[in-house]
């Protein structure tokens, strides 16, 4: 039987706990990048269809929506016409993409080094 405290207690490593989802949601491929791309600044849709290269229209939709969800991504609509939509990073956004850069910021900096390794690695197999 399980102890009601160690419920209480943010696990990602505990199946059910919510931290895994947001976790998912944040690391995945799109989710790094959108939240990167608006550690830059706020962006409307297109725009950041456009920085981020290669997502598709859906997914960075069904991505904007989940870290939205989250309380990552805040959705603006400004009463224009057409509506204008634009896409910032709530303070907890901030925080947390500030994380992502750093790491993006590390591996783009070790990237020779980690192809070296791949190289190595693949020679030996």
């Amino acid at each position: 039987m399980s102890d009601p405290v160690d419920d209480l207690i943010p696990s990602v490593f505990a199946r059910d706990c919510a931290s895994r989802g947001v976790l998912t949601d944040v690391t995945g491929r799109w989710g790094t990048l959108a939240l990167a791309a608006l550690h830059e600044g706020s962006f409307r849709f297109n725009a950041l269809r456009r920085k981020v290269d290669g997502v598709s229209e859906k997914m960075l939709a069904q991505t904007l929506q989940s870290l939205e969800r989250d309380g990552l991504v805040r959705r603006e609509v400004q009463a224009t016409i057409p509506p204008r939509v634009e896409y910032s990073l709530t303070d907890l956004g901030q925080r947390v993409a500030a994380q992502l850069v750093n790491l993006i910021e590390l591996l783009e900096g070790e990237i020779n080094t980690m192809r070296a390794a791949q190289e190595q690695y693949d020679e030996l197999r």
